[in-house]
């Protein structure tokens, strides 16, 4: 299958439109036509349902969208990788991080990298933890900035010092709220949010002694701006860390730590059976040296 033609199946996908796709792609619409109907009779399904000049995916033709993006994408991401290393250091960076305190941090980081290394840029994933591990595990992402805990027998990682509390995200005006710690008691029959990572909320149940049985979980989310929309405007309790809360700035919220206390870890993780390039792994060891010079410092303070 020609890469070609998935370019040519990727624009018209988001055209929707064959003249436009064309015009966009500098071929003439006879052409992309005849390439699109080709792709389809090789992979043996229609990608599109066609009314009068539209066309819009079907099912199979989300699903090869998707796998079309990432095998242009992994090709693009080689090619790139390849060129590394020839004229000083340059190149492109895809990095995953999770929405909390550690994104500050790791920003900060990355704009002293590309202080140093202007010629390195970064392609930046939002997401919870499962969506960057596929990330990673597809070839997506380099390594991603993940809550822990994280699959040590498939990945690398290193331990960033960055934590957060986990606790109960509520309205400011709910009773809860003027509490000092919120306990697994305090939980039950509340409708609750929680983020759909089975093996973060494994531990926090552990942590808690919580009863699964006994949690009214009303809703599961991946990207935490979804639920400083329920809470506020619904009648919803999220269990979250004070790191995703103090990115809201809404006084409309308030954070109540749990107790027992449990705090969230944070690691940059990369694949384990998957060799990084020489920017990737340049990257890894200037947040090293960033991680030990500032340790350094704050011994001397």
């Amino acid at each position: 299958m020609d890469t070609r033609v998935l370019r040519y199946f990727v624009k018209v996908a988001e055209t929707n439109n064959l003249t436009k796709a064309a015009n966009q792609l500098h071929v003439t619409q006879p052409t992309l036509s005849r390439q699109i109907m080709e792709l389809e009779e090789e992979v043996g399904v229609k990608l599109f349902d066609r009314q009068k000049h539209q066309l819009h995916l079907n099912d199979a033709g989300i699903l090869f969208q998707q796998r079309a993006q990432t095998i242009l994408s992994l090709i693009d991401h080689t090619e790139d990788e390849l060129q590394q290393g020839h004229d000083g250091l340059a190149g492109t960076i895809n990095f995953g991080c999770v929405e909390s305190s550690v994104a500050p941090y790791m920003m900060k980081i990355v704009e002293r990298f590309q202080d140093k290394y202007p010629q390195v840029n970064f392609k930046v994933f939002d997401g919870d933890g499962d969506s960057l591990r596929q990330q990673i595990d597809q070839g997506v992402c380099d390594m991603a900035a993940m809550i822990q805990p994280v699959e040590v027998a498939k990945y690398n990682y290193l331990q960033l010092p960055v934590k957060d509390r986990w606790g109960l995200i509520l309205r400011a005006d709910d009773l809860l709220a003027k509490k000092k710690q919120i306990t697994a008691h305090d939980l039950y029959q509340l409708p609750l949010i929680t983020g759909r990572r089975n093996i973060v909320r494994d531990d926090l149940k552990d942590v808690l002694k919580l009863d699964p049985q006994r949690l009214n979980v009303k809703v599961m989310i991946n990207l935490p701006e979804n639920v400083k929309s329920l809470v506020t405007h619904g009648h919803y309790y999220a269990l979250g860390i004070d790191g995703v809360f103090a990115q809201y700035h809404d006084e409309r919220l308030a954070f109540v730590p749990f107790s027992p206390a449990k705090s969230a870890g944070h690691v940059l993780a990369w694949r384990k059976t998957r060799q990084l390039g020489k920017v990737a792994q340049t990257f890894l060891q200037f947040v090293t040296a960033q991680m030990a010079a500032n340790e350094k410092r704050a011994a001397n303070n």
